[in-house]
C-alpha cells in the first residue's frame, strides 16, 4: 500500500512530526475561513491553469488551421496537375511558332495554323506546367483558373458575333476569298 505525501516525508526525515501537525491544523483552518468567508479563496492557480488551456486552445486551433490550408493547397495542385496532364495538346515540332508574353519575356511555343487560330479565339489556352508551357482548350483552362490564376499565362475571350439589328447588310454575307 502506498504511503501519503505526509508520512513520505517524515520517512524520509525531510520534516518532523510537529511541522506535518502544524501544515495540516494550517490548511483546516484556511478551509474553515473559507466556508464562512472571512477570507477569498486563492484562486490563482486555477486562473493560470485555465488561462494556459485558453492560450493552448488557441495555438492548437490556429495550427490546424494552417495544416488545414496546406492541405487543401495540395490538393488544388494535385487537381491542376491533373487537369493539364489529362487535357494539354501533344507538343508539335515545327518552325512556326507562337510568341507570348510571361511576365516581362517573351517565350514562344511551336504551332501550326489550326492551333494559332484556335489561340486568338480563345478556345485553347497557354499554362505554366513543370518548368514548360502547354496548350489546353478553355473549359480545362477556366478550371485552372479557379484554383490558380497565376498558372494561366495565356487565354483570349472570345469574340462575341454580336448583330446590330438595324445593320442593313446583316442579311448579306461577305465572302472569304474576296482579294483587294
Amino acid at each position: 500500500m502506498s504511503l501519503s505525501l505526509r508520512d513520505q516525508l517524515l520517512k524520509a526525515g525531510l520534516v518532523n512530526e510537529k511541522q506535518a501537525k502544524q501544515a495540516v491544523k494550517q490548511k483546516q483552518k484556511q478551509e474553515r475561513l473559507e466556508k464562512k468567508g472571512q477570507v477569498e479563496k486563492d484562486d490563482s492557480q486555477r486562473q493560470a491553469a485555465l488561462q494556459a488551456y485558453a492560450e493552448k486552445q488557441a495555438r492548437d486551433q490556429e495550427l490546424n488551421r494552417q495544416q488545414q490550408q496546406k492541405a487543401e493547397q495540395k490538393a488544388r495542385t494535385a487537381q491542376i496537375k491533373q487537369l493539364i496532364e489529362t487535357s494539354r495538346l501533344p507538343k508539335l515540332k515545327t518552325e512556326d511558332y507562337y510568341n507570348f508574353v510571361d511576365g516581362k519575356k517573351v517565350k514562344r511555343l511551336a504551332v501550326n495554323d489550326a492551333l494559332r487560330d484556335k489561340l486568338s479565339r480563345g478556345s485553347l489556352a497557354i499554362v505554366r506546367y513543370e518548368g514548360s508551357y502547354e496548350l489546353i482548350p478553355r473549359d480545362a483552362a477556366l478550371k485552372i483558373k479557379e484554383r490558380d490564376p497565376q498558372r494561366i499565362i495565356l487565354l483570349n475571350e472570345p469574340k462575341s458575333q454580336d448583330v446590330d439589328p438595324d445593320d442593313p447588310y446583316a442579311a448579306y454575307q461577305v465572302p472569304d476569298d474576296l482579294m483587294w
